[in-house]
């Protein structure tokens, strides 16, 4: 099984005998370090499974960068309501590090039904996969203090103090640098 089966399989629970079909509707990519997967305002017309790499999903704000997410290997990257309803992306997504993508466009996604017989079911259970996800990222942020959100995210993506600056992960978890500096030296880990 190639790491595009092994994403399908593991985000969508595809059925083994449509993976090869499928898979070949996704084309390999790379983007170099600091390149745009998509811009702010512009239409985000494809989805990408990360092989390797970390792109940064963020907006600008009163002047202000804010980091909402940083994607890795293994997981999917698009602006959602740019691919789903055809509205300009709400955030830029950019590389952080060189990246590997396996990228399906927009077209070939909405033909995915008439390879994969389940694929609305499928769809549906991704997209409540993607809401509980962000449903508890907003409740962590409500409930806990910042060296649980800082707990967490290390636990969760611990690769990420290593290879990202640590300004990104500061603002991903809704806390200054400083204080971010502060919890790692008090050694909590």
């Amino acid at each position: 099984m190639t790491a595009l089966e092994s994403y399908l399989c593991t985000y969508f629970n595809i059925p083994s005998k449509y993976l090869d079909v499928l898979s070949r509707k996704f084309v390999y990519r790379t983007l170099p370090k600091g390149e745009y997967f998509t811009r702010s305002g512009a239409y985000c017309e494809k989805l990408s499974f990360i092989k390797s790499g970390h792109l940064r999903i963020f907006e600008y704000e009163e002047g202000k960068d804010i980091t909402q997410w940083i994607s890795s290997k293994g997981e999917l990257v698009t602006d959602l309501s740019s691919l789903f309803f055809h509205t300009p992306a709400r955030r830029n997504i950019q590389a952080l590090t060189d990246c590997e993508l396996f990228t399906i466009e927009k077209e070939s996604y909405r033909q995915l039904a008439n390879i994969v017989p389940q694929w609305p079911e499928l769809e549906k259970l991704f997209i409540a996969k993607c809401f509980l996800t962000l449903e508890d990222r907003v409740f962590g942020f409500l409930s806990l203090s910042a060296e649980q959100r800082f707990q967490q995210i290390f636990q969760y993506k611990k690769e990420l103090f290593n290879e990202v600056p640590l300004h990104y992960l500061a603002s991903m978890m809704g806390m200054s640098a400083e204080t971010l500096s502060r919890i790692r030296n008090n050694g909590i880990s």
